[in-house]
């Protein structure tokens, strides 16, 4: 019987399943691959987690968690509805920016999902949206939207964020390291001007 891995091989194995999944998706990572760079044998890896699958999901999971800290510290420091939607996607911006491969996950995992749609148990993301359109229909304007209106609100502001912070190097690559500082130092003056007048615009008429 191999002996029982401590919490901090737990913690090593996420890591490093994170940064394989973020690089080669779901399908391209392997058990095999992550033990391997961790110098593990198969059986520490699987006494914590038997599947991919479940590794996974603990990966995805702790995403999820790290969502849901930023939401904690929005409702700290702002007023109202609408400032608490802007000052939500501020910190998500600045979580994508710091925290590559969760974004480049969570790119990936829409993407990549098609096949293990109608399989997978549990949405881990499920929260973060819900609480995304919960806080957008909390703004007067947006009270008597659907949740799909809403969503689809809000996920142009996400794809803005997740686009800026994957890109990120190839525009270093591109205009140079000091052009692209002052890109991001400007970027949330703008993200900021572009939820606001979503906001104000108000819901459309429902069809």
């Amino acid at each position: 019987m191999p002996s029982k891995p401590s919490n901090g091989t737990r913690e090593q194995i996420l890591e490093s399943a994170l940064l394989q999944f973020a690089e080669r998706g779901f399908y391209g990572a392997s058990i095999a691959s992550i033990v391997k760079e961790l110098g593990l044998t198969k059986q520490a890896l699987l006494h914590y987690f038997p599947t991919k699958e479940k590794l996974y999901g603990e990966v995805l999971r702790g995403i999820s968690e790290g969502f849901a800290g930023l939401d904690q510290g929005a409702q700290k420091t702002a007023d109202d509805a609408e400032d608490q939607v802007i000052r939500h996607f501020l910190a998500l911006n600045r979580y994508c920016l710091a925290n590559g491969p969760q974004t480049t996950l969570l790119l990936r995992e829409l993407l990549d999902n098609r096949p293990r749609a109608g399989n997978v148990g549990t949405w881990y993301l499920t929260e973060f949206l819900r609480t995304i359109i919960d806080k957008v229909k909390a703004v007067p304007a947006w009270r008597n939207a659907s949740d799909m209106q809403v969503l689809a609100l809000a996920y142009t502001w996400l794809g803005a964020i997740n686009y800026h912070a994957i890109s990120t190097p190839t525009l270093t690559g591109i205009f140079g390291k000091d052009e692209i500082e002052a890109l991001s130092q400007k970027y949330p003056a703008q993200l900021e001007r572009l939820i606001r007048s979503s906001l104000a615009a108000g819901a459309p008429e429902q069809l």
